[in-house]
């Protein structure tokens, strides 16, 4: 599973990495987490508003911080 944060590194998606890594721990799954910083390959994705979060190349969120609860729903699908 790969897993994109899209972001320029601001604090929202620091958090948002942080959940991330939380919610594959608690999940105990085997996840890659990227960093997508550049602004053209994030628009690429469609995102306009970070943080995003991308799981397998499919936006799944944008433009808010998910919680890490909130990960662990859309991971475990």
């Amino acid at each position: 599973m790969k897993i994109d944060i899209l972001g320029a590194g601001c604090p929202k998606c620091k958090q948002l990495t942080t959940n991330a890594e939380a919610a594959i721990k608690d999940l105990n799954i085997q996840a890659e987490i990227g960093k997508v910083t550049d602004i053209d390959k994030i628009t690429e994705y469609g995102v306009m508003m970070t943080p995003g979060l991308a799981v397998d190349g499919t936006v799944v969120s944008a433009g808010k911080v998910l919680s890490k609860d909130e990960i662990k729903k859309i991971l475990s699908k």
